[in-house]
C-alpha cells in the first residue's frame, strides 16, 4: 500500500506542471499575437511622385526682382514619419528671375531664414539617406516563421492535436513583397530628388525654374530669398 500524502504530492505536481505548461503556452501565444499585429501595422509605403510645377505655393519672398515660392508638406506615411523624426524637410521651390541678368542658384541666390541665417541644404544623397525606407527592417517579417496553426479535435476519449506550419510561407513572402515595394517607393523618390536638383542651376533672365531642396531643420519657418 502506498503512502496517500506521496500520492497527493503526485497529483499536485502534475496539475502545477499542467498549469505551468498553460500559462507559458498563453504567455507565448499572446507575444506572438503582438509581434503579428506589430510587424502587419509596419508595411511598406508607397511614394506618390511630386511635381514641382503642379503644385499650388502657398507662401513666397521677393528680393531685387527675383520671385520664390516654396512649399513644404510634400511627403505622406512613412516618409513624412521620417522628415519628423529626422528633423528633416522637403521642400519644393519655383524661383522667378525678373531682373536683368542671369543667376546661379547657391551662388547668387540664397535661402534664409526671416532672422537671416542661412538654410542648411542638404546634399540630394544626404536627404534621400535621411528620409528614405529601411528596407532591412521588413526582414523582421521571418520572425513569422515559427508560426502555426493548430487544430484540436476529440475522437472518442481522445484529444488529438495537429499543426499546420504557415508561417514558412507567410513570413518570407511578406519579407520580400514589403523589400520589393520599399525598394521602388525609395526609387521613385530619389529619382524626384535628382530630377529637380537645383543646386548650382543657373536661372536665365525672365525664366522660371523648379526644384527640390531637404534642409535640416524640425520646424516650417519661413524661407526668404536673398540675391547677391
Amino acid at each position: 500500500m502506498g503512502c496517500p500524502l506521496f500520492k497527493i504530492n503526485i497529483k499536485l505536481n502534475i496539475k502545477l506542471n499542467s498549469y505551468l505548461k498553460q500559462k507559458e503556452m498563453k504567455v507565448l501565444k499572446i507575444a506572438m499575437l503582438l509581434v503579428i499585429s506589430l510587424l502587419l501595422t509596419n508595411c511598406a509605403s508607397g511614394y506618390k511622385m511630386i511635381n514641382p510645377k503642379n503644385l499650388n505655393y502657398n507662401s513666397n519672398s521677393i528680393n531685387k526682382d527675383v520671385i520664390l515660392n516654396y512649399k513644404y508638406d510634400l511627403l505622406d506615411k512613412k516618409y513624412a514619419k521620417k522628415e519628423t523624426k529626422k528633423g528633416v524637410k522637403i521642400v519644393a521651390l519655383k524661383i522667378t528671375n525678373h531682373s536683368e541678368k542671369d543667376l546661379i542658384f547657391g551662388k547668387d541666390i540664397k535661402l534664409t531664414y526671416e532672422n537671416g541665417s542661412e538654410l542648411y541644404i542638404l546634399e540630394n544623397e544626404i536627404a534621400f539617406n535621411y528620409v528614405k525606407q529601411n528596407t532591412a527592417s521588413y526582414l523582421l517579417y521571418l520572425l513569422l516563421a515559427p508560426m502555426t496553426l493548430d487544430k484540436t479535435t476529440t475522437n472518442g476519449n481522445r484529444i488529438e492535436t495537429s499543426s499546420t506550419p504557415i508561417g514558412v510561407a507567410i513570413g518570407p513572402g511578406l519579407a520580400a513583397g514589403n523589400m520589393i515595394a520599399a525598394g521602388s517607393a525609395n526609387k521613385k523618390f530619389k529619382t524626384d530628388l535628382l530630377n529637380y536638383d537645383i543646386i548650382g542651376a543657373k536661372i536665365g533672365k525672365g525664366e522660371t525654374i523648379y526644384g527640390l531642396i531637404g534642409i535640416k531643420s524640425e520646424n516650417y519657418d519661413a524661407i526668404k530669398i536673398k540675391v547677391e
